[in-house]
Formats: C-alpha cells, structure tokens, sequence
C-alpha cells in the first residue's frame, strides 16, 4: 500500500492523537505550526515536518486532514486569504474531521473540486483519549470510490468508520446528529442531578439507579464522575463547544423543517451559560452552574 504524504491543520486535543498515530503508522507527515497546537515534540521525534504556513503544507501534502473548531475555521483555512485551495495540488485529498454545518460543507467541497481535488468530510465522536489511542469513530460523507481508497488511512487512526452517504456534508449531518443526542443527554441528565441536589437525593443514589435504569448510557458514563467525585476530566470538552455544536444541528433542522422545539431548549442553556462566562469550563461543569441558578 502507498502511504501518501499527510498535512494536518490542527493538532489540537484531537487533532495531535491523528497525527500522533498517523506518525506512528508510517505516514509521511507534515503539520501547521500553530498557537492552538498541543505540544508537538513526539510528532518532531517521528519525523513529521513542521510548516509555517498553509501553502507550504499545501505544496507538500497528497492528503490533509482539517481538525478545527468549527465552519467559519474550515472555511478560513481552504478559502481565506493565503488559504489552502490557493496552492492545492491536482488530486489533493482534503478530509475534514471537523464539525461543520452541512451547507457549507457543500460550498466548500464545490470549491475543493474547482481546484483540482477532492473532499470528503470526517467528523469524528469519542474523546481525546481515543484520539490518542487511534480508536475514534468516523462518520464519513464520500463518494464510494474516495471512501474506499481513503479507507486505509482512516483506519490507522479510528476503530469504527461509518459511510454516512455518498453526498458531501452527510458525515457533517450525521456528526450534528449524534451530537445533539448525545450532548442534549449529557445537559438533561445535569438538570436532574441539579434538581437531585435540591431535593437532598445523594448523587451516588442517583447515579446507581440511572445505571440500573433507563438513564444508563454513554452521557451518565461520562458524566457520572464529576457527580461522583468532581472530576470532570473524562469529557474534557468546552460549553463553548457544546454550544457552538447544538447551534448547528438547529441550523440545520430548521432548514430541514425538522422538528426542534427540544434542541432549542438545551441550546438556550447552553447560550446563557456561555453569556455568563463559563464557556470555557469543561461540560460536566453544567451540574454545578445549574445548581447555582435560581
């Protein structure tokens, strides 16, 4: 198998556990340096290539992988001023592991196929740990033939990858999906454990009798021990995100005309907890700030 040369924009809490295993695989490596980087020495010490600017990666890359915040960010770094498209080589694969709103997922792929490459969208569910341990999941929008060539390279640095569609942006509409769920669970499950907290019910009471009822799932899994104990470390991802994230999916399903009168009451939490200045904290913090209202 030919292990094209890959650039990463991105190497963030998520983004580092790509290239990290990437690296480790066998695949030429290249990387954005970047402020919002993680620390890259073991990604130095492997031989991955560190370029200053988004030309230079794109000069030298048969693959990049985008793992950014968010839309305006994948849209800066493809279409911006000294943006990636602008120095993309014939064939160029641009695979985007970000979370993004659909139709601009669209736009954007429109444009990567104008330059001469081609897209397919990526977004990733798990957390940092499986980041670094090559075991994200993979929700992928490409045609078939891109999804299987890509595949081999998806697989050296996820467990499970799902094909969403064959249309750009339904890996981004499948991500936004998921998200909804599983991020308006985690803030469902912090408003009954603030109310618990109120109505002097034990935490670990209701944590085991979630667990052995219909509340066990992935969002208590991850929730539970910072109810338990505070620790809020095993879902080290921001309001702020969380936030941005659900804003999206009601983007999306009010251009759908899906049904959203739920996801628009989990996004006003959100919003106003984003307002109050706790964007920033990890989410498990929505239990100790529910608490404090009212």
């Amino acid at each position: 198998m030919i292990k094209h040369t890959v650039g990463v924009v991105g190497v963030g809490l998520m983004g580092h556990g790509i290239a990290l295993n990437l690296a480790r695989k066998g695949w030429p490596l290249g990387y954005l340096d970047h402020p919002g980087n993680q620390p890259t020495d073991d990604l130095d010490r492997l031989g991955a290539t560190r370029h200053a600017d988004r030309a230079s990666l794109a000069r030298a890359s048969e693959v990049v992988i985008l793992c950014v915040t968010g839309t305006p960010q994948v849209e800066d770094v493809l279409l911006g001023d000294g943006g990636l498209l602008a120095s993309l080589r014939p064939g160029t694969v641009v695979v985007d592991c970000s979370t993004a709103v659909p139709a601009s997922t669209a736009r954007v792929a429109a444009a990567v196929r104008e330059a001469g490459g081609r897209f397919l969208d990526a977004p990733m569910t798990r957390t940092p740990k499986e980041a670094a341990e090559g075991r994200l999941n993979l929700l992928v929008g490409a045609e078939p033939d891109l999804f299987e060539a890509m595949r081999p390279l998806l697989s050296d640095f996820a467990e499970n990858i799902f094909h969403a569609g064959h249309e750009a942006g339904s890996g981004h509409t499948l991500k936004l999906l998921h998200n909804y769920v599983s991020l308006g669970s985690v803030a469902l499950i912090a408003e009954a454990a603030a109310c618990a907290g109120r109505a002097g019910i034990a935490p670990e009471i209701l944590v085991d009798v979630l667990r052995k009822g219909g509340g066990h799932g992935a969002a208590l899994d991850r929730l539970s021990p910072y109810l338990l104990a505070g620790d809020s470390s095993p879902m080290r991802f921001s309001i702020a995100n969380a936030r941005k994230d659900l804003s999206y999916y009601v983007a999306m399903a009010e251009e759908l005309g899906a049904e959203r009168a739920v996801a628009n009451g989990v996004l006003a939490d959100l919003d106003g907890l984003v307002e109050a200045g706790h964007g920033a904290d990890h989410l498990p913090l929505v239990v100790r700030h529910f608490a404090a209202k009212g």
